[in-house]
């Protein structure tokens, strides 16, 4: 299974990385193209940040954590070898999302965004968007389906 998480997250960070190609030549002479007035438009941007450009120009602290992240990630996947469908789907959109932005920051040195909606001020790109629904996904394993936060530390309900 570990395997097929990771294909399917080759998978992503090969669609972003056709996304982002896209964009670079066609969307980048252009600058913005409005597709629904006042609710999205493509519009590129060459985010050298965080999300809303925070830290910008610390790009080495950006690839060294996000590499970290990712280290872990796949360790987890490989040695707990989780067997819920929803925290498998989180971890092929965080692991493609993480690796598709590690790219941008390593070979261009800032990280191509291009879905700008109106009602969300930074612009983002696709695998923002993984990493952010993966992430999600996880949260909600952790908190509705999990046992690690329901366990018994040792406090006993007993009837008084």
């Amino acid at each position: 299974m570990a395997f097929l998480v990771l294909g399917l997250s080759a998978l992503i960070v090969l669609i972003d990385y056709i996304l982002k190609i896209l964009v670079i030549n066609n969307l980048k002479p252009e600058g913005n193209i409005t597709i629904i007035p006042n609710l999205f438009s493509l519009t590129y941007v060459e985010n050298k940040g965080a999300a809303f450009g925070m830290l910008s120009n610390a790009r080495w602290i950006f690839i060294a954590f996000t590499i970290i992240v990712l280290i872990f990630l796949i360790v987890f996947l490989f040695y707990k070898k989780p067997k819920s469908k929803l925290v498998n789907i989180a971890l092929i959109l965080i692991i493609g999302g993480g690796f598709g932005n590690l790219i941008d920051r390593i070979f261009y040195g800032y990280v191509v965004d291009y879905l700008s909606l109106s009602f969300f001020s930074p612009v983002c790109n696709f695998a923002d968007y993984c990493v952010t629904i993966g992430a999600f996904l996880l949260i909600i394993y952790l908190l509705f389906f999990s046992d690690y936060l329901k366990k018994d530390k040792g406090i006993k309900n007993e009837n008084i």
